[in-house]
């Protein structure tokens, strides 16, 4: 039997969303890792744009950890093995620390994670304390080790921060308003680590700027108990995944490749921007990201759309994901109104809004299976095919998805935990 494994641990919450987590818990990572320490770091709930800056970060993969999404199990067996290998683990939440269900603060209480509270300080100055300390005792059993400030204006700035914070709580350290340490932005969140060119620099630059206001001691330690990973059949063997992989199809969880793996599929990635062809394959994946940014390339590889249609024509696995279902339909407007033509695997036409469209956990029973994911996207589309299911949403949430299959193509705005269910994702792929 596997003993429990024991590392230094920390969540790294806010009051509210930008508040700066993901820019302290990638200069945290990026410092200890210079000073040669092995840090992983997850990310709280489903979210694809913060685990690529804080994998640059860290210089490990970065791993989902969602109660609901993964189940308890899932989580419990990611962190113990990190924990045997890493020398701190850092988690990042998402939203506020007590928003949706289940929260980041329920992931910190439920495995026993301190929690270090981000707050933007920028406009305040005693009252940093007042809110840190609401945070600590807003509900019992939860441990708020300390709190970090974000957007400071000064060194006397930061001093009158670390002053207020109220005593049982840590001061951890602060980062200053400076736009050359900032992380871009776009409309679905962080701007991806691989269209940056100087990500490393910035990601540098925070770490520097961390350490001048830092407490550099690590964390409290803590024990994480053993627990299986969910049991993958190997079921693909021998099978070939063409796998869309570059600036417009850039949505892939780690997780879910691993287990593509474990079930023994040959994973063939391809760049559809680039002009590379279909690759030779029995089943090809489609994964979300920002067609909306590249409609000219998309819609001149017409090559790559007439492989497609063939792909599915012969009866063979298509998957579409979001982004990858963006790219299946006939036509795709940005939002600055300009239009193009896209592969049309499925009939319909999609138009990015400013508003956000869909947001939350979904739940979708296939044939296959059910599978569990998440929704979070942009778009309003209209499509012919009828649907051959329809998601839920397990916080009775209003962001329900249709999921639309033609002969073996799967295409739904749906992001698929496949470790919810190998089963059921195995055989989406499967000849």
């Amino acid at each position: 039997m596997m003993d429990a494994n024991r590392c230094p641990a920390l969540l790294v919450s806010a009051p509210a969303s930008g508040q700066g987590k993901t820019s302290v818990t990638a200069a945290i990572a990026r410092w200890h890792s210079r000073q040669g320490r092995r840090v992983r770091v997850f990310k709280t709930g489903p979210d694809f744009l913060d685990p690529m800056v804080l994998e640059r970060a860290s210089g490990a993969p970065v791993y989902q950890l969602d109660l609901w999404m993964n189940g308890e199990a899932d989580v419990r067996a990611r962190l113990h093995a990190a924990a045997g290998e890493a020398d701190l683990i850092l988690v990042e939440g998402v939203m506020g620390l007590f928003d949706g269900t289940p929260s980041s603060a329920d992931l910190a209480q439920t495995l026993g994670l301190a929690v270090l509270a981000v707050i933007d300080g920028s406009a305040m100055a005693q009252t940093f304390g007042a809110l840190a300390g609401g945070l600590a005792h807003y509900r019992d059993g939860l441990q708020v080790h300390g709190v970090a400030a974000n957007r400071i204006g000064s060194a006397h700035h930061a001093k009158l921060l670390r002053e207020s914070v109220p005593r049982g709580l840590h001061w951890m350290g602060a980062l200053p308003r400076d736009p050359e340490i900032a992380l871009p932005e776009r409309h679905l969140g962080l701007v991806s680590a691989a269209e940056l060119p100087d990500i490393d620099a910035r990601l540098d630059r925070l770490a520097d700027a961390w350490h001048q206001h830092a407490s550099t001691a690590l964390p409290p330690t803590v024990s994480f108990a053993p627990a299986p990973y969910v049991e993958v059949p190997t079921n693909l063997r021998g099978v070939r995944i063409a796998i869309a992989r570059d600036a417009a199809f850039c949505f892939l969880y780690a997780a879910n490749l691993d287990l593509l793996r474990q079930a023994g599929a040959e994973l063939r990635f391809f760049s559809p921007l680039a002009g590379d062809p279909l690759p030779e394959c029995d089943a090809v994946w489609l994964p979300g990201g920002y067609p909306e940014l590249h409609l000219h390339a998309l819609s001149q590889s017409t090559r790559l759309h007439a492989a497609l249609h063939a792909h599915r024509d012969a009866g063979k696995p298509l998957l579409a994901e979001c982004g990858g279902l963006l790219f299946a339909l006939d036509g795709l407007t940005d939002r600055d109104g300009g239009q193009a033509a896209m592969a049309g695997l499925l009939h319909g036409h999609a138009t990015m809004q400013s508003r956000l469209a869909a947001l939350g956990l979904q739940s979708v029973m296939l044939p296959e299976g059910t599978l569990r994911g998440h929704t979070f996207h942009y778009a309003k589309a209209s499509i012919d095919n009828a649907p051959i299911a329809s998601s839920s949403n397990p916080n009775g949430g209003p962001s329900i998805e249709a999921v639309y299959r033609d002969a073996r193509m799967t295409a739904s705005f749906v992001h698929f935990y496949f470790p919810s269910s190998p089963e059921a994702a195995t055989r989406l792929f499967l000849p």
